[in-house]
């Protein structure tokens, strides 16, 4: 059953709960932290991967915050904005297409992310992408931005935005395309873009899960390993069975506040 004190009570919150930008900023990274991206549910799904994205709040709640599993995108996200609704957070529903390996961008609704009104200013809050990404909220206005070593920007797109990361020693890559348009839980259901999209993610089995730690996040697509520490990022390929077991235990296992993972 959704409960905000036990929501709190997972993410290690004990101070305020009136609505600020530090509290956002303190609740989206303790959750990034605490909660892990993990799409290994999505092969019994099948082709229906986003027809449920108007989940089922108690559900959810008890598998995720009370019960300890990952998620993805729409049932992390959609726990996040129920959190930030209750505690008097003006939140709307965004979607995204995410860039893939080939340089293009998935289907417009493939990601849902948010952004939150508050005193003034629109923030981007993001709890369910795998990652590299931002650990905590950014300003939703062009120009760039620096969090943990990283490097983000907002760049007009053709009517659209596009949001940009760089690693410490890196460039410029694209993460995802977006438009500045509200977005409501009946469009997702027989998207055929997106079942489309799902037919090619079932073809390819790509287990994807992650995390964050207190400067940064790991991110483990198959057995290719991501791990970003203030801004420093480090890619390789876990071969040893025992290695990518650890990495994969490191990631999912429901610690109430990681810290920096190891």
């Amino acid at each position: 059953m959704f409960d905000v004190d036990v929501y709190l009570d997972r993410l290690g919150h004990t101070g305020p709960r009136r609505p600020s930008p530090d509290l956002l900023r303190e609740l989206h990274k303790r959750h990034m932290m605490t909660i892990p991206f993990d799409n290994a549910l999505n092969a019994a799904r099948g082709l229906d991967i986003w027809e449920g994205v108007d989940i089922d709040l108690d559900a959810v709640f008890d598998q995720v915050v009370a019960g300890g599993r990952g998620g993805v995108c729409h049932e992390i996200s959609g726990l996040f904005r129920e959190l930030l609704r209750r505690l008097g957070f003006d939140v709307v529903i965004m979607s995204a297409g995410v860039r893939m390996a080939n340089g293009a961008f998935g289907p417009q609704r493939e990601h849902m992310f948010h952004v939150v009104g508050l005193d003034g200013a629109r923030w981007i809050v993001d709890v369910g992408f795998a990652g590299p990404s931002f650990i905590e909220p950014i300003r939703f206005e062009p120009g760039e931005q620096q969090q943990y070593g990283s490097w983000f920007r907002l760049e007009p797109d053709g009517g659209a935005w596009v949001l940009h990361r760089r690693p410490r020693d890196g460039a410029w890559q694209p993460t995802y395309r977006f438009l500045d348009l509200e977005r409501d839980l009946s469009e997702w259901p027989g998207d055929p873009d997106l079942r489309a999209y799902a037919r090619e993610l079932t073809i390819a089995e790509t287990l994807i899960r992650g995390r964050a730690h207190d400067n940064g996040q790991q991110t483990l697509i198959g057995r290719r390993y991501t791990r970003v520490d203030d801004g420093v990022e480090q890619v390789r390929v876990l071969v040893k069975t025992d290695e990518f077991a650890a990495v994969t235990a490191g990631i999912l296992r429901p610690d109430r506040l990681i810290g920096t993972a190891g």
